[in-house]
């Protein structure tokens, strides 16, 4: 028996020849797949340290944003508070109204966080900043309010004073923080978000 294929566009420059099986009017392709070898299911422990990583991931992805935006804006706030030099009364007022802008812009959102993703994000703030959380807030607010915030953080299993490990006890997270930063979409999405952050 012979048959004929259909007529119209493809491609025929690298065409795909398959084997086929003809029943009655009908001609049906047959390809050939991989075998596949079916196991036993995923042991608890495994399937539950994946869990763990998915999850993370997922933080990490909805906290990561904020940490771009805050790198980027606190190298500006440098900046500026090198401009007055020795005029504190000048200082003082710009961090004011730096801080109630922030709050308009960022206090809602930020109080919908987990405890789990706030930890995850004071961690990207200090690998964003190259400074841990607590000298940025004693350079801003002051030695007694960086403690204070250390005193609530600590309640809440944070530390404000830890650096960023990027080798070490932060190893999982820098993982996922470079795959993330290595999609070209979300590079975007990031420069966009330190995009309004400049803005305030």
């Amino acid at each position: 028996m012979r048959a004929l294929a259909q007529t119209g566009s493809g491609d025929a420059v690298n065409p795909i020849l398959v084997g086929a099986v003809i029943e009655g009017r009908d001609t049906i392709p047959m390809v050939y797949l991989d075998e596949v070898e079916v196991i036993a299911k995923m042991p608890a422990q495994l399937a539950r340290r994946r869990m763990e990583w998915n999850r993370l991931k997922q933080r990490i992805y909805k906290v990561y944003p904020y940490a771009v935006t805050a790198g980027e804006l606190f190298k500006g706030v440098d900046e500026r508070l090198e401009q007055f030099g020795d005029d504190k009364k000048g200082r003082k007022a710009f961090i004011k109204d730096l801080e109630a802008r922030l709050n308009k812009r960022f206090k809602g959102e930020l109080s919908d966080f987990t405890i789990s993703e706030g930890q995850i994000l004071v961690k990207l703030i200090a690998r964003q900043t190259g400074r841990p959380c607590f000298h940025i807030i004693k350079e801003l607010k002051g030695g007694f309010s960086a403690v204070i915030f250390q005193s609530v953080a600590l309640l809440f299993n944070n530390n404000l004073r830890r650096e960023y490990d990027p080798t070490g006890r932060d190893a999982e997270i820098e993982g996922i923080v470079r795959e993330l930063e290595a999609d070209r979409y979300y590079r975007y999405q990031s420069q966009q978000s330190a995009t309004v952050g400049s803005r305030l």
